[in-house]
């Protein structure tokens, strides 16, 4: 079971393998997304992988995190046990993770 808080916003290096297909691979860094009540009750959690390799499609969207220029990617969103979180690396600022909520949003609304 999770041993750390998890909160959106936060950045968790995540064990992703096991994958299929086109599925973002690897452990990586990946970004929070669920709301923290749901963070707080459940053993998953909902997080976004980031890259640094690839292009800037709407849906990946671009930041700066530990001194180095990515994407999130929100095409590669998934629900991952708390057992596949393997340390908290920090934590977005909070306009950039305003802006990955506001692009979820119109991913979904549309």
């Amino acid at each position: 079971m999770r041993q750390t808080p998890v909160g959106r916003g936060d950045v968790h290096l995540v064990r992703l393998d096991p994958t299929l297909g086109s599925e973002i691979r690897k452990t990586r860094p990946c970004l929070v997304v669920s709301p923290d009540e749901l963070n707080q009750h459940l053993r998953t959690v909902i997080v976004a992988p980031m890259t640094t390799a690839g292009q800037a499609y709407p849906w990946r969207v671009a930041c700066r995190f530990q001194k180095r220029s990515g994407f999130v990617a929100l095409d590669q969103l998934r629900t991952v046990d708390g057992e596949r979180l393997i340390r908290r690396l920090g934590r977005l600022t909070p306009d950039a993770v305003r802006h990955v909520l506001r692009r979820l949003q119109e991913m979904f609304a549309q």
